[in-house]
């Protein structure tokens, strides 16, 4: 795990926590120095904070993103001293798979970070369908995580490809924010915008009119439903 925090003092007890957590975090004091660390040490999570000097976090983020190796696909927890809403889902359309506010419970920020490892465990673990599934114009296959549509691989980041897998599984049913939140993330706590966000970015990927979605739809008063077969 990689911690990259310029703060010190931030850092000496995000530390602090983790290790008192049976983890064994590694920390870079600017996104510079990140970037170097992950050229030659494949971490199983990175907690970025947004404000660094330099290289900033969104940078680091994207361009860990970019890679067409694991690199491309390591959760991200993001920390922002930034309370807006629209900092908080820059930061998730970045890539990050959750962010925490500053300032912030080094016990949340733990929680949090083990929530998002046995997601990711998990996922890389479990018992998977052997043959891939078609749902309209796409089709999803869990063994290799994989997903097209119409014949185009698509580009999905990890928590991307969970949820369309999860609402690829669970046709016809309308879930909430907070179901979703905990079935694909492994939260019973957490921003519900973290939702709305992943259901933008998954509409820009396999509608071919996201404005107007016909797969991936919204159920007013509860939430999202997938139609496996849109007329």
């Amino acid at each position: 795990m990689l911690v990259v925090e310029d703060d010190l003092t931030v850092a000496e007890v995000v530390v602090g926590y983790l290790r008192h957590a049976g983890l064994e975090p590694r920390h870079a004091v600017d996104g510079r120095t990140a970037l170097e660390i992950a050229e030659t040490w494949l971490p199983d999570l990175v907690v970025l904070d947004l404000m660094l000097p330099g290289v900033g976090g969104l940078e680091v983020c994207r361009r860990l993103r970019e890679k067409e190796d694991a690199r491309a696909s390591l959760p991200v927890i993001m920390l922002t001293a930034l309370g807006e809403e629209s900092d908080r889902v820059l930061g998730l359309e970045s890539g990050a798979d959750d962010y925490v506010t500053k300032p912030f419970s080094p016990r949340e920020l733990t929680l949090r970070v083990q929530a998002v490892l046995r997601r990711a465990r998990a996922a890389s673990a479990a018992e998977v369908t052997p043959q891939p599934v078609r749902s309209g114009r796409l089709e999803v296959d869990v063994a290799a995580r994989r997903a097209r549509s119409d014949g185009r691989e698509l580009d999905l980041t990890v928590r991307e490809f969970d949820l369309l897998a999860f609402f690829v599984f669970h046709p016809g049913r309308a879930f909430t924010r907070a179901e979703l939140l905990e079935q694909v993330w492994g939260w019973s706590f957490g921003d519900l915008s973290t939702i709305t966000v992943y259901v933008r970015r998954l509409r820009d990927k396999v509608e071919r009119e996201p404005g107007s979605p016909v797969q991936l739809q919204t159920v007013w008063g509860v939430g999202y439903r997938w139609e496996a077969n849109p007329s």
